[in-house]
């Protein structure tokens, strides 16, 4: 089988280079180049190669296998008896009541939560410095406030959500609209079920919010739609290795758990909210590493302390994983679908399976003041450089 692959060196506004390719490819390559009648020498914007042979065998055990399941906090928590019964990771940190009881109205009964409201000045009042329960930033360590590469952290993991799990008015909030979303997937949202919030670039009078892409690598997507993409960075991950990249985020996260000494100033996760376009003057070539700075994306940053996200939790039920450090792009962006399927393609490559992120997942209603952290602050003027802030 044959792969048509884009010539970076031309002024193609074709998809990016793709593994395979189907007769179907080959034909639109062929007839949007113009050759159909012209002189068969006529340059092109396209290479036709066969594709790579397959990988060596692989036979090295995944280091970060199933870390939420093994993990033993013993000796973070201080219990030195080597007879103790173990404290596992998973079950130490699993989900509880946001309050006392389950009670409505009720004390606050976990650490700070995600995803909050990030416009520019917000605050929670949550009090993240001497909370009422659990780890104190007063002992722990504020969160991280530079681009995370410079605290030690690289990206481990990338998921995204089926519109914003975040609120930035004026961005990605009520007052957002979108294609009427249509799942495939028993595992993909439906419905009102785990559909966060939408931009407001979407415009069904513009054939790039309404034309269809071809998928090829991700999985129950749809353009028009707004998703926001989380990086999961940690300073426990196997940075640099074939085994930096995990799913779930967990083994990443935890993958060295010896290490771990400050949730806040080891775990951060990126956000950064897209509307997808069929459109390639949007395309981006590399999302896996991490929130994309350039020009006005990635530059108005809002970061605080607080915890993993999903449908499994809302404002009655939290997560325990937290504090975490979080920063948000408060901005909306458009991208390209190639975008995004070049980003699953770049998964896939992964030594881990990563397949069970290739389709978006539920976002998790907007978590309420009393659970968001009162430490949300403006990041903007810490970011400097280009590039990656997860770099």
């Amino acid at each position: 089988m044959l792969s048509v692959v884009v010539n970076s060196l031309g002024a193609s506004t074709s998809p990016p280079p793709v593994a395979t390719a189907t007769c179907y490819d080959i034909k639109s390559a062929y007839q949007s180049s113009s050759c159909c009648g012209a002189n068969l020498q006529q340059m092109t914007n396209y290479e036709v190669a066969m594709p790579p042979p397959p990988p060596m065998g692989a036979t090295q055990t995944n280091p970060c296998y199933n870390m939420r399941e093994t993990t033993n906090l013993n000796p973070f928590l201080g219990i030195t008896d080597p007879a103790a019964a173990p404290t596992y990771l998973g079950a130490a940190l699993a989900n509880s009541n946001c309050t006392v009881g389950g009670v409505i109205g009720a004390d606050v009964a976990v650490m700070e939560q995600s995803g909050t409201n990030v416009t520019l000045g917000y605050r929670g009042t949550f009090n993240a410095t001497y909370p009422p329960t659990g780890e104190s930033l007063a002992t722990a360590g504020a969160p991280i406030s530079t681009p995370y590469y410079m605290a030690g952290l690289c990206p481990v993991n990338v998921h995204w959500h089926l519109g914003s799990e975040h609120l930035s008015v004026g961005q990605f909030d009520e007052a957002g609209t979108g294609p009427a979303w249509t799942p495939t997937m028993a595992n993909t949202p439906s419905g009102d079920d785990g559909y966060g919030f939408q931009c407001h670039h979407y415009d069904a009078s513009q054939a790039m919010y309404t034309t269809p892409y071809n998928w090829k690598y991700c999985v129950d997507m749809q353009v028009g739609q707004t998703y926001e993409i989380h990086w999961p960075h940690s300073a426990m991950g196997l940075c640099g290795t074939p085994w930096q990249y995990q799913s779930p985020f967990y083994d990443g996260v935890f993958c060295r758990p010896g290490m771990l000494s400050s949730r806040p100033q080891q775990i951060g996760v990126q956000g950064q909210v897209f509307t997808i376009v069929n459109d390639e003057s949007y395309y981006y070539p590399d999302l896996i590493d991490g929130m994309i700075v350039d020009g006005e994306m990635g530059t108005d940053i809002t970061y605080y302390s607080g915890s993993t996200t999903g449908t499994s939790r809302d404002n009655q039920v939290c997560s325990n994983y937290s504090p975490i450090t979080w920063q948000v792009d408060r901005k909306c962006h458009k991208i390209s679908a190639s975008s995004f399927d070049k980003m699953c393609a770049d998964m896939i490559s992964k030594r881990d399976d990563m397949s069970y992120d290739l389709h978006p997942h539920g976002a998790r209603p907007l978590v309420i003041d009393r659970l968001a952290a009162d430490n949300h602050a403006d990041m903007t003027t810490n970011i400097g450089g280009h590039g990656h802030t997860g770099r």
